[in-house]
């Protein structure tokens, strides 16, 4: 009788110094389905997943493929026995092509196996880049590229290898609608040949639009697993947080107040290339959301903002005075911050520890004699480690050893920590849990209660809608419309950053 589960996980333990990450967990795949597995950052996900993909090796369990009992002793063994994973953080080299980064590996060879196909090689690269719906050269750099097409080459990479398992974990953190539009109906598609796809999300509403079973995990344990037609929304979060949240967006709503000063205005902003005339302004004690397609141009209008990219026309006013001198040495001694998109290049140090990470911008602050203590630099760091619910088992544990949620929440960490004016949070709650999320937020709301302002980029719009007190979009560089909040819904947004009119003047 032929076993229907491409692949099942029993029993399956496994602990790290301090920390028992996985305790008696088991997890099957079916042919053609999509599984949800879901849980709180640090629950276990990820673990088992780089078990199944022979990253690590379980303590005690088994894995079974097609029926029988296998040894997962390395990822390239999870590659011939079919399993392919993208994952959370990018798995590529930076410094090589599209094309190289697609096949690395497994590069199509002539027929006497001693030099690489070109032609095959391009070929067949250039139709898992149409496959994927991302339009980029077969020779570009794939340091070059922004955080969403970074994902897209993830994923036409596992294509490549013909995967029948294939492990998405957060496969739309960085995408737009549009994409995960595109991307859904390649995996809708997956599975009608039969390939089974395991997908890990923090987005609960993806889990009616594309699964067909979830499994929750919490503290390392399974908690259930369940058809997606039986389950609703506030049983996942019950089982996943182990409480109610009656609220996604936390907001303290005050009275607009046009006599408010302006904390940050930018006018004709150019970056050459790059951006093409955006203006906006952020008012003190509120948040003003920046919504629009990825590439349109958000990130980096925040980072000319942070004194990262020259700008090359227009200007910018911080506080009321004329930014001439803007790198980001500066603009932290004024008052502003930047919690980046990209939190693995640019929002963290992985070799320092968490410590290290949530202090460093603030030790001139902490120390103004220069002479660090130990014991206030520990207090500060825990204090915000409680705060932000940073799972950790040590102040001194490096950061690359945490999972991606909790990093980004040390990237929360280190500018709630340097105690600004302002604060740019671009995508804030990226890989982080329906609960951790809420608490983002949470601290958003009663920082900006502080008299703080935040100038919040998202590409989550119900986030964008729930958070902000006033909303521009941006389209191709551009700003193309500000919305109060009572006046903005999600269609007109969209339809605003795919091509409505511009009113920017």
């Amino acid at each position: 009788m032929q076993c229907p589960y491409l692949v099942q996980l029993k029993g399956i333990c496994k602990s790290f110094p301090g920390v028992r990450a996985l305790n008696n967990v088991d997890f099957d795949l079916k042919p053609g389905e999509v599984h949800v597995l879901i849980g709180e950052n640090g629950a276990g996900k990820s673990t088992l997943m780089k078990i199944l993909s022979g990253n690590y090796m379980q303590d005690s369990g088994e894995i079974i493929l097609g029926g029988k009992a296998v040894t997962m002793d390395s990822p390239k063994k999870a590659e011939e026995s079919g399993i392919s994973i993208i994952h959370q953080e990018f798995n590529l080299v930076p410094q090589l092509t599209v094309e190289q980064n697609i096949f690395l590996g497994h590069e199509p060879r002539c027929k006497m196996k001693l030099f690489p196909n070109r032609a095959v090689s391009r070929s067949d690269a250039g139709k898992l880049l149409e496959r994927v719906g991302l339009d980029v050269g077969l020779d570009e750099r794939v340091e070059d590229l922004g955080v969403a097409q970074k994902q897209l080459v993830e994923l036409a990479k596992a294509l490549s290898l013909d995967a029948r398992v294939l492990i998405m974990d957060e496969p739309t953190a960085a995408l737009s609608s549009r994409e995960i539009e595109s991307l859904f109906g390649i995996i809708r598609q997956l599975t009608g040949e039969g390939v089974g796809i395991i997908y890990i999300s923090h987005r609960l509403g993806e889990v009616h639009e594309i699964g067909d079973r979830v499994t929750v995990l919490r503290d390392g344990q399974g908690v259930g697993t369940m058809n997606v037609a039986d389950v609703v929304l506030d049983e996942l979060v019950r089982m996943m947080v182990g409480r109610d949240l009656s609220e996604m967006f936390v907001r303290s709503r005050v009275p607009a107040e046009s006599g408010r000063k302006i904390v940050l205005k930018a006018e004709r902003l150019c970056v050459d290339g790059l951006l093409d005339d955006i203006s906006l302004e952020v008012r003190e004690g509120e948040i003003v959301g920046l919504a629009g397609l990825v590439g349109s141009g958000r990130t980096e209008f925040a980072k000319a903002v942070f004194g990262v990219l020259p700008v090359s026309d227009g200007h910018i006013e911080l506080f009321g005075e004329r930014v001439t001198r803007s790198n980001p040495r500066n603009l932290i001694r004024m008052g502003v911050g930047l919690v980046p998109e990209d939190r693995k290049d640019e929002g963290i140090i992985q070799i320092l520890s968490v410590q290290e990470n949530i202090t460093m911008a603030s030790l001139g602050r902490l120390f103004p004699s220069g002479i660090v203590k130990s014991s206030i630099e520990r207090r500060t760091t825990q204090k915000y480690v409680d705060m932000l619910r940073i799972m950790t088992d040590s102040l001194g544990k490096q950061v690359c050893f945490l999972s991606g949620g909790n990093q980004q929440k040390v990237v929360v960490g280190k500018w709630l920590c340097s105690e600004l004016r302002l604060i740019i949070f671009d995508e804030p709650t990226r890989g982080v849990d329906v609960g951790a999320k809420a608490e983002i937020h949470r601290i958003m709301d009663d920082l900006v209660r502080q008299g703080v302002s935040i100038l919040m980029i998202s590409s989550d719009l119900p986030e964008v809608l729930g958070m902000s007190d006033r909303i521009y979009v941006v389209r191709s560089g551009r700003t193309v419309r500000e919305f109060a909040r009572d006046e903005a819904s999600q269609e007109e947004i969209i339809r605003h950053a795919m091509g409505g009119e511009s009113c920017a003047s």
